[in-house]
């Protein structure tokens, strides 16, 4: 499956930051980890940690698939609303969702900062916006939500919303806590440091087939080669379906578009995030050079992306979005791009062992919350493959 389309600005702007040879020989190992994007960097650098012995596949460039598409926002909330995750799922489980990624969100800072690349991490706060006038009482109900499980939030009417961001609109949320990275850098700068402490990693390298023996998992590559290992991790986003073997979402087709290098202004947005309610939702982000990242206008499609023209004609869509809401600030693409993501039933990822091998995980289904979530990940398998217990596995395992 075609990850992205397009010309996804991370990757261009960076470059190929460190290439690995293909695997050209069998290797065993405690753990082969199959996917070298955000997920499986996270995870290979939590293992090597450990002490083990980690092998990382994957069959691209490393970080060039669904990272490279990424628009790289960090935010706790789900795309789900606190209040009707509770109704979906429970109290519990909604709460400490939200809570993860916070938690997961000061983890990144914190990766940032032991790494020799600060990876342009940078906190903002979100405003989420209410669509249409329509909206305005779900906000207060979840506005209220989310204040009565101790997260900070204020509420906006539309005069408060125009006195300090100058947006015309019924009102909206201003969410405290979250960020922003380059998640490209931030998966190369990981994966640089799991291999400096031993990991062994080969990209371009594509798995075939999966066999399962009683205490082994053997990965058998296009070329015949094989990775022997105690333990396989499958984070290799939507792609690890195939070789998980049942569905855990629909995927669709979201659409992403940066500007030329805009000089801040009072009234210009460098100094928040933005999304709103509507679905699917116009997002918005700035980056460390002044540009503005503007995404959304999903498709149903796993493959709508990847269509002659889809892009362009989107950009355009999300382009007349933005000038909507910032009629006076002008918006020059400079690159645009496309990709595919997942949605679970309930709004939350799966994470953890395979109902049909105890040595297998997997790490899928985030939604828009593809960062936090694997950090969330990373801890979970981490934990599950050292025998140590994990109170939050139970949130995102198979069969919940």
């Amino acid at each position: 499956m075609d990850l992205r389309s397009g010309a996804a600005y991370w990757r261009l702007k960076s470059g190929l930051l460190a290439s690995y040879s293909s695997l050209h020989a069998n290797k065993a190992c405690d753990v082969v980890v199959v996917g070298a994007g955000i997920t499986g960097a996270l995870v290979a650098d939590a293992l090597v940690q450990e002490g083990l012995g980690v092998v990382v596949l994957d069959r691209r460039d490393v970080a060039s698939g669904s990272t490279a598409a990424s628009t790289s926002l960090l935010q706790a909330a789900v795309d789900t609303e606190l209040s009707l995750l509770i109704a979906k799922v429970g109290e519990h489980v909604a709460v400490r969702t939200y809570q993860l990624g916070f938690e997961a969100i000061e983890r990144v800072r914190q990766l940032t900062r032991e790494l020799d690349d600060q990876c342009e991490f940078a906190a903002y706060p979100t405003l989420y916006l209410a669509s249409d006038p329509e909206y305005v009482r779900q906000l207060l109900v979840e506005h209220e939500c989310r204040c009565r499980h101790g997260f900070d939030v204020d509420y906006l009417n539309a005069p408060a919303l125009a006195d300090r961001f100058g947006l015309s609109a019924p009102a909206a949320l201003l969410c405290h806590g979250d960020a922003v990275v380059d998640s490209y850098r931030l998966a190369h700068a990981l994966l640089d440091r799991a291999h400096r402490r031993g990991a062994r990693i080969f990209d371009r390298t594509t798995v075939r087939q999966v066999i399962r023996r009683h205490d082994t998992v053997v990965l058998q590559t296009e070329t015949g080669n094989q990775v022997a290992a105690r333990h396989a991790v499958f984070a290799a986003g939507y792609e690890s379906s195939e070789l998980l073997g049942q569905s855990v979402g629909s995927l669709h087709s979201t659409f992403a578009a940066i500007s030329e290098p805009l000089t801040p202004s009072k009234s210009s947005p460098h100094n928040y995030l933005l999304w709103e309610t509507a679905r699917p939702y116009f997002y918005m982000r700035p980056t460390a050079d002044g540009r503005l990242v503007i995404g959304g206008a999903d498709e149903p499609s796993a493959k709508d992306h990847a269509e002659e023209g889809v892009i362009a004609a989107k950009a355009r869509v999300l382009v007349e979005q933005f000038h909507a809401l910032y009629p006076d600030i002008p918006f020059v693409i400079d690159y645009a791009w496309g990709g595919t993501f997942a949605e679970t039933d309930d709004g939350l990822p799966f994470i953890g062992q395979s109902p049909a091998d105890p040595h297998a995980y997997f790490a899928l289904g985030y939604g828009g919350n593809g960062i936090t979530m694997s950090v969330v990940a990373a801890r979970i398998i981490a934990d599950r493959i050292c025998s140590r217990p994990n109170p939050d596995a139970s949130l995102f395992e198979f069969g919940r």
